[in-house]
């Protein structure tokens, strides 16, 4: 049986994600506080606010790229610890996409994708190749599969970016401001790339000052500030009805007209 059709059967019921008193400090700096956040499974969470809130720590805190201090978070049934095991079980569950894309400039567009697989997953080469090219295939970019990231644009790498994430298999993807270091004409391809993952029904939490985005895609829009979450809402609600001042000031700053 495959890991989707186990996720199809009763598991389905648990929780994909659950964050239960996290907090997370740097020195004298508590850059999380008190964060309560469960997310089901298919659920499309939006995170935003104003730089430094928080968002991006509690997204990494997740697979455990930054180790909290406090609480609990589970993933897919699994405690995450500090121990390798749990760790790596989370990570086995989890996909994440980073501002900045991060692929191996001397290996091509597929070998990127294969990398991963290949070490660990243990997949064959054909397998794990197989594998990339269909999901390079799913993010538009099949074609590109023999070049190398420096001959792609922005929007291209981080396409590419996605598609080496998917072929780990994960359960949930984590999205760290993907959009925000391209250009505005690229911008569109990668949101595009996301909201037809979204649409096939994958667990997804992104960080992202894209509202057009949050509002055709969450499930729920999440508003952090100072480390906390302040508000969170369906999308129809949280645009139109903001019940914190915190939310409507940067929700008056974000949206307003450049």
């Amino acid at each position: 049986m495959t890991k989707h059709a186990v996720l199809a059967g009763a598991a389905t019921t648990e929780p994909m994600i659950v964050m239960a008193a996290v907090e997370k400090w740097y020195g004298g700096f508590r850059a999380l506080a008190d964060i309560n956040l469960t997310v089901r499974r298919g659920e499309r969470i939006v995170l935003c606010g104003p730089s430094g809130s928080g968002k991006s720590t509690l997204i990494r805190c997740i697979n455990h790229l930054e180790a909290y201090q406090k609480g609990e978070i589970r993933v897919g049934g699994t405690r995450l610890g500090d121990d390798g095991r749990s760790i790596e079980a989370v990570r086995r569950e989890v996909g994440m996409v980073f501002q900045h894309f991060n692929l191996f400039p001397h290996m091509t567009v597929l070998e990127n994708c294969m990398l991963a697989p290949m070490r660990a997953l243990k997949l064959g080469r054909r397998e794990a190749e197989a594998t990339a090219r269909g999901l390079l295939e799913r993010v538009r970019i099949l074609e590109q599969a023999d070049k190398y990231p420096a001959q792609l644009s922005g929007g291209q790498q981080q396409r590419v970016a996605i598609a080496r994430a998917l072929c780990m298999r994960p359960s949930v993807m984590l999205f760290d401001e993907p959009t925000s270091a391209l250009d505005p004409e690229m911008v569109k391809e990668v949101l595009d790339t996301m909201i037809a993952l979204a649409g096939e029904g994958m667990t997804m939490i992104c960080v992202t000052h894209e509202m057009g985005f949050a509002r055709q895609v969450a499930d729920r829009v999440i508003f952090m500030a100072e480390g906390s979450i302040v508000e969170e809402a369906p999308p129809d609600t949280f645009f139109t009805q903001p019940r914190h001042e915190r939310t409507r000031k940067f929700l008056g700053e974000i949206l307003r007209p450049h």
